[in-house]
């Protein structure tokens, strides 16, 4: 069986899996909406203007897909590992990047499930009005830009335990969340923490999707940061990942 065909299937045994928890689902889909509910709805001066509107919309979408990458993926490779079965996946014929990659593409569709409700109020709640092919861009966009921190959830799940997992995924969600300016506009960032925010994959991908949002030109720099985050954490996933199956069979 091919790479893809392989990963196909893992992503459907994790989309099958994680219906059988409805709560799971229930909770990956309706967390964002909830966060944009409670922290964004309440400012009137924000969801009165299109352009800010827009803004906390696009950031609200990218924090979905990143909380379901970290969370999703960082959890539950770690909590596989410490298993018997997924050990004993390893030794099977097959590519070892096909479950990654299954995961990855399952959560991806549960994060786009997430984002449907979260546009659904930005709408009626909010004066964010993009057009329609510049929305279209911007989920396809969203998506692309997701990878990153996708990667980042594989690396936590290859590299740390479960109970370790659960305190590196959430010191990186708020780290990443925080300063990649989700939560506050970088805006309002000092001249330091900008520069520095500039840096993250997070800030990165929301620069991108807002600026399909608003069908202006996407920042260069963002685009490249992308590439980039996406090469680096690909290398080392795929490290991580040969130097567990050598701990672990050599």
């Amino acid at each position: 069986m091919s790479t893809l065909a392989l990963s196909a299937v893992y992503t459907k045994y994790n989309l099958i899996e994680t219906a059988r928890v409805p709560i799971a689902v229930i909770g990956s889909v309706v967390f964002p909406t909830l966060a944009f509910c409670m922290f964004v709805l309440p400012q009137g001066v924000v969801t009165a203007d299109p352009t800010f509107a827009t803004a906390a919309v696009a950031s609200m979408v990218v924090f979905a897909f990143m909380a379901s990458g970290l969370f999703s993926i960082g959890l539950e490779l770690s909590e596989q590992r410490s298993k018997p079965w997924a050990p004993y996946l390893r030794t099977l014929p097959g590519s070892a990047v096909a479950r990654p990659i299954g995961l990855i593409a399952a959560t991806l569709v549960i994060s786009l499930a997430a984002m449907i409700p979260l546009l659904v109020v930005g709408g009626l709640f909010t004066a964010a009005r993009p057009g329609l092919m510049p929305m279209l861009a911007a989920i396809g966009l969203v998506v692309l830009t997701a990878v990153p921190s996708m990667l980042i959830g594989v690396v936590i799940g290859t590299a740390c335990g479960p109970k370790a997992a659960i305190a590196v995924t959430q010191v990186a969600m708020f780290l990443l969340a925080f300063g990649g300016g989700l939560f506050l506009p970088p805006m309002l960032f000092p001249e330091w923490l900008d520069a520095a925010s500039r840096v993250l994959p997070v800030r990165q991908a929301r620069e991108i999707v807002l600026a399909a949002a608003l069908g202006e030109a996407v920042p260069v720099w963002a685009a490249l940061g992308i590439i980039a985050w996406t090469a680096a954490l690909g290398v080392i996933a795929v490290w991580l990942s040969r130097r567990d199956e050598g701990r672990r069979f050599r």
